[in-house]
């Protein structure tokens, strides 16, 4: 079946919660340890949670999970067109070109030369909010998921291009692939499916050794919350980046909701449960997707997958399949059967295996 245009699953203009996974060419290990090679790139991976870093503190578009892998990577990214609506034309030039500046400056950390954005003088932002046609462009892209993907993918392959002498071959195997998340019940298995990668793949055995993932870094900012957050380009920062996992949809602000901190862009959650359940949800589930995980297997499920009217084994096999499961969309039997398409309408197409594990727990 041909795959369904991205115009017909995501309006620039709503909010939309995606899951992205982009994939080095040919599967190689150019993310880590290639064992053919013996050549080690497990480096890049720092790269690519600095360029988060960047995307986060700058774009209209709020990170909720990361795990990056050896061969690719998986991201759960929320676009916020309403937050941008509220940023002011300065806010807006300003943005764009620390994104893409016109003119760069060398700055050393740590005894390291590197290129940075220089600071945007009036003539370069009179050039984007002086221009209505473009400011207009610009605000969209500050949005768009896909000029997300594009700015980082762009760094990523011509850095390593760099280090492996200027060469021009291709990095990423194809264009990223995005699912969009229709319902709350899904976004958490997505979640969990994200941030148990490297405990599904055997690369780790319990989730604060997950190394480069957000549930790491949601730990580490709960086992030491006041130890100061480095910046350099070595040693990410914790979670700051991260949008915050819990929203009471009861009592949180009606509206954008722009983040007071300067490193993401709002400061809504996702998840209707703290940071701390929702660890314990992801060691509980680790124990049945990882069966030789140390410890033992609660015998009760989370209450959490009660109050969302989940089957225990049905979220089980989401967070173990959820790659293979959807296509364009994903969500329960419910709501996939009542979403269409936003041009021609259609129903969304639904893989044999989602059916097998909606009908075997239904």
């Amino acid at each position: 079946m041909a795959r369904l245009a991205r115009a017909e699953v995501f309006d620039p203009t709503e909010v939309a919660v995606v899951h992205v996974m982009a994939r080095t060419v040919r599967r190689c290990y150019l993310l880590g340890f290639d064992p053919i090679s013996e050549k080690d790139f497990d480096h890049r991976k720092f790269w690519i949670e600095c360029k988060l870093q960047q995307l986060a503190a700058h774009m209209g578009i709020d990170l909720l999970a990361f795990t990056l892998m050896s061969n690719h990577l998986h991201l759960i990214l929320r676009s916020r067109p309403d937050v941008v609506a509220s940023w002011n034309d300065d806010t807006v030039a300003r943005r764009w070109l620390l994104l893409c500046p016109l003119r760069k400056i060398r700055i050393t950390q740590d005894g390291i030369s590197q290129s940075a954005a220089a600071e945007p003088n009036e003539a370069e932002l009179n050039s984007i909010r002086c221009n209505p046609t473009r400011l207009a462009r610009i605000r969209g892209r500050l949005s768009d998921i896909s000029w997300w993907m594009r700015l980082l993918s762009q760094h990523i392959a011509q850095r390593a291009n760099r280090e492996e002498g200027g060469g021009l071959g291709k990095f990423w195997q194809s264009r990223f692939k995005a699912v969009r998340i229709l319902d709350e019940a899904t976004l958490l298995a997505c979640a969990a499916y994200v941030d148990l990668n490297p405990i599904r793949a055997a690369l780790a055995e319990t989730l604060e050794t997950s190394h480069h993932t957000s549930v790491q870094r949601r730990i580490q900012t709960l086992v030491q919350p006041n130890e100061p957050q480095p910046q350099d380009d070595t040693t990410p920062a914790r979670d700051s980046f991260l949008a915050p996992v819990a929203i009471d949809e009861a009592m949180d602000p009606v509206g954008p909701h722009p983040s007071q901190l300067s490193t993401r862009c709002s400061d809504k959650g996702f998840l209707p449960m703290s940071s701390v359940q929702y660890l314990q949800l992801l060691d509980w589930a680790a124990r049945q997707v990882h069966p030789g995980k140390r410890g033992i297997t609660p015998h009760d499920h989370p209450p959490i997958l009660d109050r969302l009217g989940l089957d225990a084994e049905m979220f089980c096999q989401q967070v173990r399949y959820f790659g293979r499961m959807f296509s364009a969309a994903a969500g329960q039997p419910r709501t996939l059967s009542s979403a269409r398409s936003l041009r021609s309408h259609r129903q969304f197409y639904v893989r044999p295996l989602a059916r097998k594990v909606f009908a075997r727990s239904g």
